[in-house]
């Protein structure tokens, strides 16, 4: 296996001053401004940062003024008040609007950093230079959980003395994999203390490489220093564990230095004790509780380990798990549960399905194999990946996976392996409502780690970005497929090599989604309204096989009576099962894949 060859033309777009980021580019980036000895102290300055205003209280003369500053945030946004003096005084200007976030703020000293000999290499940090970039940006952020920002804003100001919008960027596929942004406090407000900060620090969660947040941090402190900036600072949640020992490990330290928000919906778990059972529930069932009490609607915790609730508005009442609900009658469910009955029915209704045999361990199943070149093994009643064996070509191997798929379900099927790219389509109420290309675990050698020491480093990227729910299993299936590519799981991948080290998409074995809803090929959404109803299950994931989402070619392999509505951003999922749930708490209009134009 080689490296893949940098994309044609992926450099030419970068513009002079736009060059790769490092010691010594950057010393060509500062800014052809005013003398900086001659930028006056401002008074009262609150920076406009797209995704809210960052309010520098210590400019503030009067406490009440920083308060009402972070209360005048805008409809979905986020203001942060940092270097607050005094935060009990202003928090008394208004208790009821305000809190004191529960972040530390670490401070690294520039003159003495020094870039670590461990900063990767295997991508260019550069400045935002494209729409594109920002709009980039903004999907990192959504992937992240985090307030988006207006690309257009982003674009507009990526000259701005004030504020540095670092990208970094995959040398071979031109992808955007991760973010930082910077405050020049000099230029901001004439800083007597030479300061600067870093914000909004993302990674792309889907990214296969490691190391990318710290490169970006080093190389935004890079930047800062050849500014002559003394210091940077930066604030993170205090049980952010991961983060924290990478800025102790580049030589940051905590300060004593807080932080004020205000109350409001993107930060109430913040400032509000979880609910009774909350922090047992998972992501699944959490968005949809969140969207719910936002709503107004009451949830009532019934299980909170198992995913049980029930949400209540006016007389009506539903008793959910995750978003498997009393409106899902115990038939509909049994036919998801059951693949054998799930692919009778929808090729009794003219859907294309793949064919399918159940292992009985005579001579069949080989031949079975014989016929179709390439199997899949799956147990018939499984959920979340567990038991799945995929692109199979050997009797051996097939027999193997077969005794591996046994230890989740007794019934254990054979199915034509369909080559394509693995798309799940969300049906609520018999609409999409969102569809996502998943792809299988991919890391990216560095030169440096093992195959092991990727995996786990994806791993563990994956867990922090899906609340726990994605990780990568070390298992057999693992290393059979790692050994497949010609490889042991303690090679060491030479730098931008690619392996795919499952062949399964799904979420849970540590898989990514990536939204394609509004390029979804209008006979792909009548095909999955159709398989729905022919289901007779009104909120369904259909997971099909497609050599694209805008072309119409498919096959559906499965359908999921409980599809987890997380990680479908940036499309509402759960704000879509609540409006099937109770459709008079509509408060805006709704507007469903198969309604909005696509595009071929």
């Amino acid at each position: 296996m080689t490296s893949k060859k940098p994309r044609a033309g992926s450099r030419s777009r970068v513009k002079d001053r736009d060059a790769v980021i490092g010691p010594s580019s950057l010393a060509h980036h500062r800014p052809a401004f005013a003398d900086e000895a001659d930028q006056p102290n401002r008074q009262d300055v609150a920076l406009e940062c797209g995704w809210g205003k960052l309010i520098l209280a210590h400019t503030y003369a009067q406490p009440e003024d920083v308060a009402r500053e972070v209360q005048g945030e805008r409809a979905g946004a986020r203001n942060i008040a940092i270097y607050v003096r005094d935060p009990h005084v202003i928090l008394a200007q208004a208790p009821q609007q305000l809190f004191l976030d529960p972040s530390h703020t670490f401070r690294l000293a520039l003159q003495s950093f020094a870039m670590p000999d461990d900063v990767a290499v295997a991508y260019r940090i550069r400045r935002l230079n494209s729409m594109e970039d920002a709009e980039a940006i903004n999907r990192i952020y959504l992937a992240r959980q985090m307030v988006p920002a207006d690309p257009g804003f982003l674009w507009t100001h990526r000259d701005s003395p004030n504020i540095t919008y670092l990208v970094a960027e995959d040398p071979f596929s031109g992808a955007i994999l991760g973010t930082v942004t910077g405050v020049d406090h000099v230029h901001a407000f004439g800083d007597p203390e030479g300061g600067s900060s870093l914000w909004c620090l993302a990674v792309d969660p889907g990214a296969t490489m490691p190391g990318i947040g710290q490169a970006l941090v080093c190389h935004l402190a890079e930047h800062f220093r050849l500014r002559d900036r003394a210091f940077m600072d930066l604030s993170v949640m205090h049980d952010n564990e991961q983060a924290i020992a990478l800025y102790e490990k580049l030589g940051f330290e905590r300060v004593p230095v807080f932080s004020i928000k205000r109350k409001n919906a993107i930060n109430e778990r913040l400032f509000t004790s979880p609910a009774p059972d909350d922090a047992a529930l998972n992501i699944y069932a959490r968005i949809i509780v969140n969207a719910a009490r936002r709503r107004g609607v009451d949830v009532e915790i019934l299980d909170a380990s198992a995913g049980y609730f029930r949400l209540t508005l006016g007389g009506r009442s539903v008793t959910c798990r995750e978003s498997l609900s009393e409106l899902t009658t115990a038939i509909a469910m049994s036919r998801c549960q059951d693949k054998r009955v799930t692919q009778r029915i929808l090729s009794a209704a003219g859907l294309a399905v793949p064919e399918q045999r159940e292992a009985d361990g005579s001579d069949d199943d080989v031949a079975f194999l014989q016929q179709h070149g390439a199997v899949v093994v799956k147990p018939s009643d499984g959920e979340q990946g567990q038991g799945i064996s995929v692109d199979l070509r050997d009797a051996g191997e097939m027999r193997e996976a077969i005794e591996r798929a046994r230890q989740f379900d007794s019934t254990v099927l054979i199915e034509r392996y369909c080559p394509g790219q693995d798309l799940r389509i969300v049906v609520i109420g018999y609409k999409v409502v969102a569809a996502a290309l998943r792809k299988p675990p991919v890391v990216t050698g560095d030169g440096q780690h093992s195959i092991a020491e990727l995996i786990a480093k994806l791993s563990r990227r994956r867990a922090a970005a899906t609340g726990g729910e994605s990780t990568i299993p070390m298992d057999a299936e693992t290393e059979r497929c790692v050994r497949l590519a010609g490889y042991a799981m303690d090679a060491v991948l030479d730098e931008g090599v690619e392996l795919a080290v499952r062949k399964t998409a799904n979420l849970h074995t540590g898989g990514t989604l990536h939204d394609v809803t509004h390029f979804l090929h209008p006979r792909l959404c009548a095909a999955a309204v159709d398989a729905a109803k022919a289901l007779e299950i009104p909120v369904t994931g259909l997971d099909f096989l497609v050599r694209s989402p805008a072309l119409s070619d498919y096959v559906i392999v499965e359908a999921n009576e409980r599809p987890g509505l997380a990680n479908h951003e940036p499309q509402p999922t759960a704000e879509r099962f609540l409006d099937f749930m109770f459709p008079f708490s509509i408060t805006r209009e709704t507007t469903y894949a198969q309604d909005a134009e696509t595009t071929h």
